[in-house]
């Protein structure tokens, strides 16, 4: 143990009386450990945003849709009502049916989206401001009232102080006069939120309503939603309501009803952000080969520069393990001083980008994920280059002929 103390004193020593030339060594490595920590922690920061984002916008969202033209399996509302009381994990079951009209205020005209739906609250990713959602009673009777978005409520009466207030929408050439409810908080603003000049105002209601003044018979659908609970495994439930619906409609094995996961799309993202993360971080990281090489050949030059001392050192009685040990730890101090510097250099400049990023675009804002597993593996990595391209310059150190050795200046 005291000699290889020795042999880092030793190693320490050299790399000290050639500053420069250990810094340009090492540089190497401190661009390619930088380099890939940089780029893992901003791939890691964004997505986990925009997981998060995602997540907020339609997270355990399944939709289940058939395309019978016939109608003879579109999904009835006793299918819906056998699905909320035979499948668990279901926290609720949707239908949307939208319709786009004009509505006028005193300040002025506006194109409307309004969209008929038989559960909204469960649904919404949003809080209410003000007011509530609409009820069961009000959906069962096909009450004409509607929930509206906080800026909406702005543009259309300059205030969010809506609620009570009449509304009346022209929708598919007829006028229906709805009540507000309900005025949801506006959403922060993110990657993938975004309003234009002239947007529609967004309405909800219940989807009762245009059976009511329409006389559109509401009893079956050929797409419906659900919502599974925090954590359920929705793999399972849509296999679950699948089998459910072609048990009822006994259409077994025919494959008439198909489905889409939005957890299947988050997954999918996720390999793609991982994919090219790691794509790029290989690339990165063919600078810590190169750097590697770097090492070996300064190792190299340092070998022919001591030739007398290992000469000497040889005639003493030293080993050849003692000779090669000396080299090997020099090679892996230099890398590991690298990679250190490497390390801090990647963690500072992601933050830096980040800020840049944030500064430029804040909707694109995001918090570089720096993994300890990830700093752990560059660093160890960086100490096994050092040691790999280290063996070949201590290998040549150690079998040199004290003799031979001794004749060289």
């Amino acid at each position: 143990m005291s000699q290889l103390y020795e042999y880092l004193k030793m190693a320490v020593s050299n790399i000290k009386a050639n500053k420069v030339r250990s810094f340009l060594t090492m540089l190497g490595i401190i661009i390619g450990i930088s380099s890939v920590i940089l780029i893992m922690s901003l791939g890691n920061g964004a997505k986990n945003v925009i997981t998060e984002q995602m997540a907020g916008i339609a997270a355990g969202q399944i939709a289940l849709y058939t395309y019978d033209e016939t109608g003879s399996y579109y999904i009835t509302n006793d299918d819906i009502a056998a699905i909320e009381e035979e499948v668990e994990g279901i926290k609720a079951v949707n239908v949307y049916m939208s319709a786009d009209g004009t509505t006028s205020t005193k300040k002025g005209e506006f194109q409307v989206s309004a969209s008929g739906q038989i559960c909204y609250q469960h649904f919404s990713t949003t809080e209410i401001l003000k007011g509530r959602y609409f009820n069961e009673t009000e959906y069962l009777a096909g009450q004409p009232v509607c929930v509206i978005g906080e800026s909406d409520a702005l543009r259309l009466f300059g205030s969010t102080d809506v609620v009570g207030m009449p509304l009346d929408v022209t929708l598919w050439g007829t006028e229906v006069s709805f009540t507000i409810v309900g005025v949801e908080k506006a959403e922060e603003e993110s990657m993938f939120t975004f309003t234009y000049e002239n947007s529609p105002i967004y309405i909800y209601f219940p989807l009762t309503v245009l059976s009511q003044v329409y006389g559109m018979e509401m009893d079956d659908y050929y797409m419906i939603y659900l919502l599974a609970e925090d954590d359920a495994d929705t793999a399972a439930i849509t296999t679950h309501v699948v089998n459910l619906l072609e048990r009822r409609h006994q259409c077994y094995g025919e494959d008439i009803y198909q489905y889409e996961s939005f957890n299947d799309y988050m997954s999918i993202v996720d390999t793609v952000i991982n994919l090219v993360t790691m794509l790029i971080s290989l690339v990165a990281a063919i600078s810590l080969i190169v750097g590697g090489i770097g090492v070996m050949n300064i190792m190299l030059v340092s070998v022919t520069e001591r030739t007398r001392e290992i000469g000497i050192r040889k005639a003493l009685g030293a080993k050849t393990r003692s000779i090669m040990l000396q080299f090997l730890s020099e090679s892996a101090i230099i890398t590991m001083i690298g990679g250190l510097i490497g390390i801090i250099t990647g963690v500072s400049g992601a933050y830096l980008i980040a800020k840049i990023i944030a500064a430029v675009n804040p909707m694109l804002a995001f918090t570089p994920a720096v993994s300890v597993s990830t700093v752990l593996i560059t660093t160890l990595f960086s100490s096994a280059i050092g040691l790999f391209f280290g063996i070949y310059p201590a290998k040549k150190a150690a079998k040199l002929s004290p003799i031979e050795a001794l004749r060289r200046n």
